[in-house]
């Protein structure tokens, strides 16, 4: 009997054996790289010494010029081979701060290839990014506004955990730019300039669990004509290719063989809809041009969530061809996850607008399944109805807006699944 219980418990899954340490991917450049490659900013300036004044930092001074952000002078950079082994404070197998020759302590690490400060989790946990991308008029600036003020006030309560921005300086620009206008006086956004280029949007999905790694939030208010064009694009491609995760956002209104349906119910007889839209093949052609390409296979497997925005729209289809949209559609019930990822939820809603995106626009649907080998197909509704002259009347109610997110988080292992 000892032996038979022996043999048991051998034959039990050995638990999988953390790393020393992860490799860091930036979430301000995207450019990856070891724990021990970081450098450090200076603590305090020295009028005595040209290592330790204020001076031009070449390299942050160039990601900001890609930005449009003011550039200006900055404390030392400080190597880290410059630093006697003794002079270094380690945490979690990672060097976390520098004692420099005045005596004087760094905790701030940079990223070696841009000089952007690095989350206090860089290194010590794996540097998980999620992206947002889609062409223009798709609705990503409302999508990742309503994703964001759903993840705080409900999605994180349910998994035990926070979603905080990684600055206040990003805190104060999220609040004023996009919760203020949508969520406390009902307007609608401005369509993002291609020639007002900003610096990342970062939150963190923070698990109060502290073996659970953090998840990085990265969003782009890149203007959607940009995903299109391929210079444009590269600029974001190193983004997009590290990228954990994709939330990649399709408008209905992209899609011609139901754009004129829409357009028509909606009172569009301007044609305010038509000709503006780039189709989502196309996103996915760029994105095959700047980075899927030069993948093993010329495929990705990075996790793709395919979400079809702005759901109530469908409505109208409901009404018209039930061979789209049936009128008991998933779309339009919404759903909470709690705990766990709900696989039955899941396999409802991920089948439906999987055929439907099969029948309403079969290219799309192929170029995704020939370059994405693991993806998911979602439909949400940011505001929860269609806005009346772009300004939202009532409650706001998203629906299913958190759905692509969670899916990730399953897709990542950072919370379970399991049927309904």
């Amino acid at each position: 009997m000892l032996r038979f219980l022996k043999q048991m418990f051998d034959k039990q899954p050995q638990e999988k054996e953390k790393p020393d340490y992860y490799s860091i991917v930036c979430p301000h450049c995207f450019s990856k790289f070891e724990p021990d490659e970081v450098v450090f900013r200076a603590a305090h300036v020295r009028e005595d010494d040209d290592d330790f004044m204020l001076q031009e930092d070449a390299k942050l001074n160039e990601w900001r010029r890609k930005f449009r952000l003011a550039e200006a002078d900055m404390e030392a950079v400080i190597e880290l081979h410059t630093i006697p082994e003794e002079n270094r404070t380690y945490a979690s197998n990672i060097v976390v701060a520098v004692t420099d020759r005045y005596g004087v302590t760094s905790k701030r690490r940079l990223c070696p290839n841009c000089h952007n400060e690095l989350p206090i989790s860089a290194g010590k946990v794996p540097s998980n990014i999620i992206s947002i991308v889609g062409a223009s008029q798709v609705g990503k600036s409302v999508y990742m506004t309503s994703l964001i003020h759903t993840l705080q006030h409900k999605t994180a309560s349910h998994f035990n955990a926070a979603c905080m921005p990684l600055s206040a300086e990003i805190s104060r620009r999220f609040r004023q730019n996009y919760h203020e206008p949508i969520f406390e006086r009902g307007s609608m956004l401005q369509s993002t300039n291609p020639n007002e280029l900003q610096e990342p949007y970062i939150f963190q999905f923070v698990f109060k669990d502290n073996s659970e790694a953090t998840l990085n939030l990265v969003f782009f208010d890149v203007a959607g004509e940009g995903m299109v064009e391929r210079n444009y694009l590269d600029i974001y491609a190193a983004h997009i290719k590290n990228s954990s995760g994709i939330l990649f956002l399709v408008d209905p209104l992209q899609i011609r063989s139901i754009r004129d349906r829409i357009r028509i119910k909606l009172g569009d007889e301007q044609g305010e809809f038509a000709n503006r839209y780039d189709e989502p093949r196309e996103v996915v052609i760029s994105l095959f041009e700047n980075f899927i390409a030069h993948q093993h296979g010329s495929k990705t497997d990075i996790p793709t969530a395919v979400v079809l925005t702005k759901s109530d729209m469908l409505q109208v289809l409901k009404e018209e061809d039930g061979d789209y949209i049936r009128p008991n559609s998933n779309v339009f019930r919404n759903v909470t996850h709690k705990g766990y990822w709900n696989r039955t939820e899941f396999e409802n809603i991920n089948g439906e607008i999987s055929r439907f995106i099969e029948t309403v626009d079969r290219p799309f649907k192929d170029a995704m399944d020939v370059y994405f080998t693991d993806t998911a197909y979602f439909a949400v509704s940011a505001l929860g109805a269609n806005p009346v002259n772009q300004q939202l009347e009532g409650v706001i109610e998203p629906i299913r807006v958190d759905e692509p997110f969670i899916w990730l988080l399953h897709k990542l292992d950072y919370v379970p699944g399991r049927d309904a």
